[in-house]
């Protein structure tokens, strides 16, 4: 589980500032801004999960002038694909927490596991649902996601995240380049799947990334690390760079842009790592947010 930067708590007046600051005085030059890095659950999707109005218009309108939009989530690369359909040929994708990068529809970056390795990680998630921990893998694969489990109530979970999902009798004998492994526990996943497969999968990183999953990635790839080298591949810095994010993993995303926004409803070591608060993801923060810096 990433851990935020140690800071001073920030006080209620100070996250008002921080809400209310014109971009103007937050040294937000709009002109300088050449891409917009975005967290979807709890970010910019609504409380029912879906885009606010005017998102495809909001971006269309930035790529215009000269501004990259990537979404950045955990979710699978053709899930985000389909959710943006209408722009997805003119839209950088940083899909598998940071593990699979695209730019208008050609690779940018991608980062995968040992196969051999991947079995062994499932083979022990078997061991932890024996011992009575409600919990399903999802091998995440370049050409497909990957599961064995399949009632109701695990699909109801996976096919929120997954548009391209092949279902298998074994996932060990799946042949894919692995992105990243998936675990949905349908209790609290911090109080053992997490830190048991931390222990099990050390070196590699072991990332809470939601109330209910855990993912394991190669180690050093996270959100942060796509954004860093899309930031090479475009030849722009962090000074040119605006994040938007909620959430735990969103951490060193935020921390690759000068310009790191917390969402109103965040959790706390988010808003304290960030340098601005946006308006809650239930409040449309993102647009409000882009409208006020860009004048849209």
């Amino acid at each position: 589980m990433t851990s935020a930067p140690a800071t001073d708590p920030c006080s209620a007046a100070d996250l008002r500032d921080r809400h209310n600051a014109p971009a103007e005085e937050a040294g937000l030059d709009p002109a300088g801004i050449r891409l917009v890095v975005v967290d979807l659950d709890g970010t910019l999707l609504d409380g029912a999960g879906e885009l606010p109005v005017d998102t495809i218009a909001t971006i269309r309108t930035l790529r215009e002038r000269g501004v990259d939009v990537a979404p950045a989530s955990g979710r699978q690369h053709a899930t985000i694909a389909r959710l943006f359909s209408e722009v997805a040929d003119d839209l950088v994708v940083i899909a598998e927490n940071g593990a699979y990068v695209t730019r208008d529809g050609a690779e940018v970056s991608s980062h995968t596991l040992d196969l051999a390795w991947s079995r062994g990680v499932v083979e022990h998630a078997r061991q932890l649902g024996g011992r009575g921990v409600d919990l399903g893998v999802v091998l995440c694969g370049k050409t497909s996601a990957w599961i064995e489990r399949t009632d109701d109530a695990f699909l109801g979970e996976v096919e929120r995240y997954y548009a391209r999902l092949t279902m298998t009798d074994d996932l060990t004998r799946v042949d894919d380049e692995v992105l990243k492994l998936a675990v949905h526990d349908f209790g609290d996943p911090t109080a053992v799947t997490g830190p048991d497969l931390a222990s099990f999968c050390a070196p590699q990183q072991v990332v809470v990334s939601g109330h209910h999953w855990v993912d394991v990635m190669g180690v050093g790839v996270h959100k942060g690390l796509a954004v860093r080298e899309l930031q090479r591949a475009l030849g722009i810095t962090a000074a040119q760079t605006m994040a938007f994010g909620d959430y735990l993993n969103d951490l060193e995303m935020l921390g690759a842009a000068e310009h790191s926004y917390a969402m109103a409803n965040a959790h706390p070591a988010v808003v304290e790592a960030a340098r601005h608060v946006a308006p809650a993801n239930t409040d449309d923060g993102v647009l409000r947010t882009l409208r006020e810096v860009f004048a849209l």
